[in-house]
């Protein structure tokens, strides 16, 4: 067995990642899943959250996903996300105009579809946010 998984991540726009690790934890809908070689065949959907990739035994590197589908093969591990951004990369202050203009647009929403539009936008950001602050302690 190999002692690597290809782990790919796709963003709507582009490949954003093709690297062989050791691990991934992937924030699924019903909890964090790891993902190791040799890993039985799934799909899952994706709930806003960050994966952890890992290379060397440590995390290497943790990208927030907004939310989207991850499917699983032995030897590879594929991510197609909504939306996704290197924690490193990521901006507190975009963080908050985010969960303000979702909170705003919850508040005016016409209809229950944009209500229910406006609540995922809510989530992402509030998770997005979370995930900054405890990524800088």
């Amino acid at each position: 067995m190999a002692d690597t998984v290809e782990f790919e991540l796709v963003s709507p726009e582009r490949l954003l990642l093709s690297v062989p690790v050791e691990m991934v934890v992937v924030p699924g809908s019903e909890g964090d899943f790891g993902i190791l070689p040799g890993h039985a065949p799934m799909i899952s959907t994706v709930r806003p959250g960050v994966i952890s990739i890992w290379r060397d035994g440590a995390v290497d590197r943790r990208v927030f996903v907004a939310g989207g589908v991850a499917e699983v093969q032995p030897e590879r591990c594929t991510v197609l996300a909504e939306e996704a951004v290197p924690l490193e990369d990521a901006d507190e202050e975009k963080a908050d105009r985010r969960i303000a203009e979702a909170r705003d647009a919850l508040e005016h929403a016409a209809d229950e579809a944009a209500a229910g539009e406006a609540r995922k936008r809510l989530a992402a950001a509030e998770a997005l946010r979370a995930a900054i602050a405890s990524a800088r302690g």
